[in-house]
């Protein structure tokens, strides 16, 4: 692919109830991690991938968030997916925000995912590798030994070609998915309900074969959860 997508999808609505206490009063997008907020961090990898429009889904203390939105006008088109009448989890956060999102494929990413680049950007090398005749996803992954603050049980095998598969009894496996996604536009759709999961489009796509993953090759945590955010700062200052 010559030309990298200039809309991503933030993933923001959820409750935050793994980050709770921290979330009791502010939505997880919101707590800070090394003196920037989560949503600021992604909003950082998206500027320099040069990324120029954002779609946001919203529902926990919305407010908040729109009101932090608006302090990045300059930097982003900003579109908000307004969630406050029903949670519609991640797959249904996509359908509801589709007609938001302009461009095929787009960027996805979560807001609970803490990223250290190497010299190439992960967007970037993305953006590259996306060959639309072959796949409809494309998942950046880190190998399960170097993803930060996870159980070590990791997501999804890949073969040498780079399909991602997780057939068969639940088991360690070696790659961990580290939030950000790229997505065609034709795997979101025949949504079952208003509320259910993006797994429903990766299996779609892992069944025909068309879901391919790309190892990152920075550090990568999970800042989910409230321990997690000590053990993230300590190892970006080398402690």
């Amino acid at each position: 692919m010559s030309e990298q997508p200039g809309t991503a999808m933030i993933m923001a609505a959820g409750k935050g109830t793994r980050m709770m206490p921290l979330t009791a009063s502010r939505p997880k997008p919101l707590v800070e991690v090394a003196g920037t907020t989560l949503l600021d961090h992604v909003l950082d990898l998206l500027r320099n991938a040069g990324v120029g429009r954002i779609v946001v889904n919203v529902h926990y203390f919305a407010e908040q968030i729109e009101a932090h939105l608006a302090t990045h006008a300059r930097d982003f088109t900003v579109a908000v997916s307004d969630e406050r009448d029903l949670l519609r989890d991640t797959g249904g956060g996509l359908v509801k925000a589709l007609p938001l999102i302009e461009g095929d494929p787009f960027f996805c990413i979560n807001a609970d995912n803490w990223f250290a680049d190497t010299d190439e950007h992960a967007l970037h090398r993305m953006a590259a590798m996306w060959d639309a005749e072959r796949m409809d996803v494309l998942m950046l992954v880190v190998p399960t030994e170097r993803a930060g603050n996870t159980q070590g049980t990791g997501d999804f095998d890949m073969d040498a070609d780079g399909r991602l598969s997780r057939d068969g009894p639940k088991r360690p496996r070696p790659f961990v998915w580290t939030g950000i996604q790229m997505l065609a536009r034709k795997v979101v759709t025949d949504p079952p309900s208003d509320v259910f999961s993006t797994n429903l489009f990766w299996d779609r796509a892992i069944a025909q074969g068309r879901c391919f993953g790309l190892v990152h090759e920075g550090a990568w945590f999970d800042v989910g959860y409230p321990e997690a955010i000590g053990l993230t700062e300590a190892a970006l200052s080398g402690d």
